[in-house]
């Protein structure tokens, strides 16, 4: 028999990984290295692995959603990123999106009042 622990674990885990994207735009307005990034991000709630997120920097780079410029100055080269304009175009439909998904399942998982609405206690 599966575990319910496990068993969310999992898809709690699929649903993360289709979020990611989101959080990492909306906190590269300012230019970010890898380390910052995942320290801010997880300030706010989002665990991210450093593992996970620098190839996903490189990707959305590669996408043009993103610019980077490498900072000499220090000890230790950093590479920082930007929202491309084009990037801030997508992000911009990404959280349209998102609001119009999220108003999409509290339609479909029933809309209660407080806690309640999100099986919160």
């Amino acid at each position: 028999m599966a575990d319910v622990n496990e068993t969310i674990n999992g898809l709690l885990s699929e649903l993360r990984r289709g979020t990611i994207v989101i959080g990492v735009l909306s906190q590269l307005s300012e230019p970010q290295y890898g380390y910052s990034l995942v320290s801010v991000l997880e300030e706010k709630g989002v665990a991210v692995d450093a593992g996970t997120l620098y190839p996903l920097l490189r990707r959305l780079e590669k996408q043009e959603l993103l610019e980077s410029t490498w900072d000499t100055n220090e000890t230790r080269p950093r590479k920082y990123y930007l929202l491309s304009p084009f990037g801030k175009e997508v992000y911009e439909g990404l959280c349209r999106e998102w609001r119009k998904l999220i108003i999409s399942m509290e339609g479909i998982m029933g809309d209660t009042e407080g806690g309640e609405r999100y099986g919160v206690d």
